[in-house]
């Protein structure tokens, strides 16, 4: 009568260990699924306060920009503005030129 009354006993006994096996490794996983959760609250945490101090910057500098800017009316710009124009448009010809020359002779 032993055999039948040793298997209830590692029958338990292997249930017993299987439970806390299965019981250690949810454990283990839930740990680190908290770990993970945390963590990634954390970086969005950092995230969010990253964008908003950019925002903050951004916002400070174009307030200081626009504090800065002067407003001229219409008619009273300084004459030198048809001036600047033309030498643009000077050195955009010439570069135009320079580009088309380099392109022949590269390909000579």
């Amino acid at each position: 009568m032993s055999g039948p009354f040793d298997a209830f006993f590692i029958g338990r006994a292997l249930a017993e260990a299987v439970y806390e096996q299965t019981e250690r490794v949810l454990t283990d996983t839930l740990s680190e699924l908290g770990k993970f959760d945390a963590e990634q609250r954390e970086r969005l945490r950092q995230f969010t306060e990253e964008v908003l101090a950019r925002a903050q910057r951004d916002a400070e500098a174009a307030r200081k920009a626009r504090s800065t800017t002067a407003i001229v009316p219409v008619g009273t710009q300084p004459t030198d503005l048809q001036a600047t124009i033309d030498e643009l448009r000077a050195e955009v010809a010439q570069l135009r030129a320079e580009l088309k020359r380099y392109r022949s002779s590269s390909l000579a």
